[in-house]
């Protein structure tokens, strides 16, 4: 009968095996359960002030996620502010700057969980923090993009630069102006080499007497057209205040239109993504928007809606023929003298207010 015997370096082999087993097994049991993600909503509501052409976006994010992604579309902001305090429940809504304040007010918005928003760090810094909303701790920038002077080259000699072009006689009845208070008294303030966000009285009726000179000598548009763009293309207007999209639908249909950005200076806009404070699925929406923060899909969004993003990192993504357009990007010169339109002091709105109520009355 053999026996056999076991050697002592192969059992002290065994042994050290058996050890590191065990260690590793009791490691990994007192070890903490990984934190499972968020619960993601099923769906997501964005509410937008224009039908963005974002329907691949909304698909990639889907895809990922598995989260639906639906856009509704509302005619105005007061629309959309007066139906979120009416107890509207949207999960993301577009809106411009000089409406944000009175929102954030009334508690309308929700704070931002910047936990869930990391790509906020591609938002350039000119844009972060503005008066409107310090820390942005409501608001999350968007899009931006200019107003300036839609102009008919083949009908205006010599070339048309300046705000205070629409005052010059030889244009009288061929000029378009807007029945939108803020747009239409920040061009005649710029006109005049002030801010167009003053609230001094003395300023503010000057403007009043120089627009009270234009009110019988433009075609005035209400807020409720879309663009310009008829009036210029059928050649009843020589230029008028407009917006790169007015620029954008009158050139497709006749290329003597031009776009200036005035001397005197151009107005700005910004459009916000807030939060709703009573969105059922906050997380879901903040995770969501810092998927439109990836380099890449704010990119995308440029490319195939053609507004402008504060997003630095989104650069080497865009179509170089859209960042080289001016009309789109802007150089730095033809902002020299911008402005964004921000908003009033309660006292300042009251001002514009009655303001534009006398310009409204006045001739009648």
């Amino acid at each position: 009968m053999s026996t056999s015997v076991t050697s002592p370096k192969l059992l002290r082999l065994a042994l050290s095996l058996i050890a590191a087993a065990l260690a590793v097994i009791g490691f990994a049991a007192c070890q903490p359960a990984q934190a499972p993600g968020p619960k993601l909503a099923e769906e997501i509501v964005v509410y937008s002030t224009s039908e963005e052409k974002m329907d691949a976006v909304f698909d990639a994010f889907t895809k990922e996620t598995g989260v639906q992604v639906k856009l509704k579309h509302y005619e105005s902001p007061e629309q959309a502010i007066k139906e979120i305090r009416a107890g509207a429940a949207y999960d993301i809504l577009t809106l411009e700057s000089q409406f944000v304040p009175a929102a954030i007010a009334e508690g309308l918005l929700a704070p931002i969980d910047y936990r869930n928003m990391t790509n906020f760090k591609n938002i350039s810094a000119d844009f972060r923090n503005l008066t409107y909303d310090p820390e942005n701790k409501h608001t999350v920038p968007f899009s931006w993009g200019t107003a300036g002077l839609v102009v008919r080259a083949d009908r205006v000699a010599p070339p048309i630069t300046r705000w205070a072009d629409l005052w010059d006689p030889r244009y009288a009845g061929k000029v378009v102006g807007w029945l939108l208070p803020r747009w239409t008294l920040g061009a005649v303030l710029k006109s005049l080499g002030y801010s167009a966000n003053t609230e001094d009285p003395a300023q503010l009726e000057e403007a009043l007497q120089r627009l009270l000179v234009l009110k019988p000598n433009a075609i005035w548009l209400s807020g409720d057209q879309e663009s310009l763009a008829p009036e210029l293309v059928d050649g009843s207007a020589a230029f008028g205040l407009g917006w790169s999209y007015d620029y954008a639908i009158a050139h497709g249909q006749n290329a003597a239109v031009t776009y200036i950005l005035p001397e005197d200076g151009a107005l700005l806009w910004l459009d916000n993504f807030v939060i709703p404070a009573n969105s059922p699925n906050k997380t879901t929406a903040e995770l969501f928007l810092n998927f439109l923060l990836r380099p890449e899909i704010a990119g995308q969004v440029v490319n195939v809606d053609f507004y402008a993003m504060p997003n630095d990192a989104a650069a080497p993504h865009i179509d170089p023929a859209i960042l080289k357009d001016p009309v789109i990007y802007p150089t730095n010169q033809q902002l020299k003298n911008a402005e964004i339109l921000l908003p009033l002091s309660a006292e300042g709105q009251k001002l514009h207010d009655e303001i534009w109520e006398r310009f409204l009355k006045a001739g009648k």
